[in-house]
């Protein structure tokens, strides 16, 4: 007897607890119908099949909410149709995993087991790292391994997609606690690995057990990739020079050096923003110097204990010292080497890392995204006494990143990659190798049979829907949804202050810079609530097709003593590698009230003096743009609203006759009404009634039609009018009075 299926239009959940989870969202009429409990394994068939765990939802019986990447197994977008059906899963034997070096490096395949429990996928799934609703075995720390993975590839393991390229048996497959894992091309696997009891020598070639699991292999020192050209190195050219001649001169012209008063060793710290390209850089140019390279991942190297870790690196010096002229790379070595908290190993791996320096012709390079928060010893002068910094990828060079990157692709002929580059600020290389890969899957699906298929144009847009800068990957990332300026209404002098004071410093920096003038680093909205004023930053955004960081004012708060502070400095740090970028303070009064008038312990006072340093410190803030939003603009400490900080002060008006109107139709566009309905008359009747209020009142009288008659196809003038008795106006007249005041004396 065959098993029963349901056709059902595949919605993208709006839900971010699902996103990047394998979790389908079913009706429980469809549930039922299907004979299924909530977390089921269902199979799903969109281009291609893939399965799924089946969770309870509210939405319409007809609809399947689905996660990113179920949207993305499947093969199909938002809209089309995908078949559910029940399925029986299979514990696996043994998977078969790719990924990034990076993970492949970093991430054993024991933690990865255990990430991976209480997921289900096919073979040629991609699958995330990203915990499961499911509780695994009572016995599997899955804590830990989330822990792990953290430290060993930072907070970017959220992000990080890994590919099921094998299963044993076939078809839907779960990790069980006996399954072997292991990387593509027998990188690592999970099989066990003898060692001698009580032993505590650690060397190249012995694995590390630390609480009964194998946490460390091989240490695998040659690069995954073949280092790339020097003249493939887009806009790290001069970073490449540079440590090029410092190579050069450490091994070949060591004698040089003394001559001049010179130690004839090399110690550099390179650093730049996650996924720039540093460890890219460094291997060219030792392969250009003809040097061996030595790479050793910090993160992998982090999780273990003391001895384990030391010995990690003596393996790894030593092989160096063997093979000289070499290049030992340290990758994200502020893991090893934290700022705050260094473990005891960072003073035996210190040690180390000075006896090798002085080795001729050993030359010790170290990459950071973070070099504020690696241990001060690091930097000294008799050890990473160098450094390059790589700066974020500028249009241009995002243009020129993207030729080098399709240059062996076959491309339309059409494609502007001077548009698409336009189209990703913020983007690093790795965002650019991500955007290719899910350009190709595009473009495969879309040419499953053609005898020579090429990427287009419209392949490269539309993987920017799923594919996020690096930076921009945490939750305060506001999504614009395809908004512009364009689609607000009326606001005619709000929208020119807003463009002038945002968009033309990031489109126009070379006439300010003609005229001499200073762009304003920040613009301050306000007025009552519900006008409109979070509706304008996103159709900014999407205007100038920049990367939005929006923070309540309130989340910034923090009762620990420095957390709050360092939280604004992180949100500037991240702002400024996504640049051109936006922070859309919303609520600022509650970031910054006046000084001296709190009870917090003196909390609020210190988040604001941190606000004024981000804003106007010593290090300048380049392509970023402050937005701040509130009701109460008299709460805010003065020294805010100064110039030089959030300079230009922007009215929100609440929306006249007209302008109701006009967000009547905005949001009634897929609402059908009567030929009675008379949204310019309406408009005119809701005094006092805000944008949103005038949204509710289309939904109010929708929800009133359907209770008079599910089978209803059109909102009548007799709909709306009951609905005002629901939906009153929300506006205050006296804090309206009270706004109007404030914007008059300005």
């Amino acid at each position: 007897m065959s098993s029963p299926q349901i056709t059902l239009t595949a919605r993208l959940t709006p839900s971010a607890i699902d996103t990047r989870r394998g979790v389908v969202r079913l009706h429980p009429e469809v549930l039922d119908a299907l004979g299924l409990q909530q977390w089921d394994s269902v199979r799903l068939i969109g281009a291609r099949p893939s399965v799924a765990l089946a969770a309870e939802s509210a939405n319409l019986p007809g609809v399947a909410l689905l996660d990113d990447i179920t949207l993305t197994n499947l093969g199909i977008v938002e809209g089309s149709e995908v078949v559910v059906s029940p399925v029986m899963v299979a514990a696996a034997r043994s998977i078969t995993v790719a990924g990034s070096r990076l993970a492949t490096t970093a991430v054993t395949p024991q933690i990865l087991r255990l990430a991976l429990m209480g997921k289900v996928f096919t073979v040629g799934d991609a699958v995330s790292l990203l915990p499961q609703d499911l509780a695994p075995p009572p016995e599997a720390d899955v804590t830990a391994a989330r822990q792990r993975l953290s430290q060993a590839i930072g907070m970017t393991w959220t992000n990080e997609l890994i590919t099921i390229t094998a299963s044993d048996p076939d078809g839907a497959v779960a990790v069980a606690p006996s399954t072997v894992v292991s990387w593509r091309d027998g990188a690592r696997t999970t099989q066990p690995a003898q060692i001698t009891a009580g032993s505590t020598q650690v060397t190249a070639q012995s694995p590390v057990i630390e609480d009964a699991v194998i946490v460390s292999e091989t240490i695998d020192t040659t690069p995954v990739e073949a280092p790339l050209p020097v003249a493939d190195l887009v806009g790290a050219v001069d970073a490449a020079r540079k440590l090029t001649e410092w190579l050069e001169l450490a091994f070949q012209r060591p004698e040089l050096l003394k001559k001049l008063g010179a130690a004839p060793r090399l110690g550099a710290l390179v650093s730049g923003p996650e996924g720039v390209g540093k460890a890219s850089v460094v291997r060219a140019v030792a392969n250009a110097v003809d040097a061996k390279i030595i790479e050793v991942a910090a993160p992998s190297i982090a999780v273990l204990e003391a001895n384990a870790a030391a010995g990690k690196v003596r393996a790894a010096i030593a092989e160096a010292e063997q093979n000289t002229p070499a290049v030992l790379l340290v990758t994200d070595v502020d893991a090893l080497l934290p700022a705050t908290n260094p473990p005891p190993v960072a003073t035996i791996v210190l040690d180390s890392l000075r006896t090798a320096v002085n080795t001729p012709r050993l030359a010790i390079v170290a990459t950071t995204a973070h070099p504020e928060a690696i241990d001060p010893r690091l930097r000294t002068v008799e050890l990473l006494d160098r450094e390059l910094a790589l700066p974020l990828p500028t249009s241009k060079t995002r243009a020129d990143l993207l030729r080098v990157l399709m240059r062996d692709v076959p491309m339309e002929s059409n494609v502007d990659f001077g548009a698409i580059a336009d189209r990703t600020p913020g983007f690093v290389v790795a965002d650019l190798v991500a955007l290719r890969r899910e350009a190709s899957v595009r473009a495969a699906l879309r040419q499953k049979e053609a005898p020579e298929p090429r990427i287009s144009s419209q392949d490269l847009v539309g993987a920017l829907e799923t594919v996020r800068p690096t930076s921009m990957s945490s939750s305060d990332n506001l999504q614009t949804g395809g908004l512009t300026l364009d689609a607000v209404g009326d606001m005619t002098e709000v929208k020119q202050s807003l463009t002038e004071a945002v968009l033309w410093p990031l489109q126009y920096p070379d006439s300010f810079a003609r005229l001499g003038v200073q762009p304003p680093r920040g613009v301050l909205l306000y007025g009552p609530p519900g006008c409109g004023k979070t509706f304008l930053i996103r159709a900014l955004a999407g205007t100038g097709r920049l990367n939005v960081m929006s923070v309540k004012g309130a989340e910034l708060m923090d009762k620990w003593v420095g957390e709050s502070e360092r939280a604004v400095r992180e949100l500037f740090r991240r702002a400024a590698e996504a640049a051109p970028a936006m922070i859309f303070l919303d609520e600022v009064d509650a970031l910054a009230p006046r000084r001296g008038q709190s009870s917090d312990s003196g909390v609020g006072d210190r988040v604001v003096a941190a606000l004024l340093t981000e804003l106007d410190g010593v290090e300048p803030l380049r392509d970023v743009i402050v937005v701040g939003a509130t009701n109460r603009p008299e709460l805010i400490d003065p020294a805010l609203m100064r110039p030089g900080r959030l300079e230009r002060i922007v009215y929100v008006p609440p929306p006249d006759g007209e302008a109701r109107a006009a967000i009547l139709r905005s949001s009634a566009r897929n609402t059908p009404l009567a030929d009675d309905v008379d949204l310019d008359a309406l408009g005119e009747k809701l005094d006092r009634y805000s944008a949103a209020d005038c949204a509710a009142l289309i939904r109010e009288a929708a929800l009133t039609a359907m209770r008079e008659s599910l089978d209803a196809t059109v909102v009548t003038a007799a709909h709306l009018d009951k609905a005002r008795e629901t939906v009153r106006p929300s506006l205050d007249p006296a804090q309206l009075a009270s706004l109007e005041a404030y914007a008059k004396s300005r």
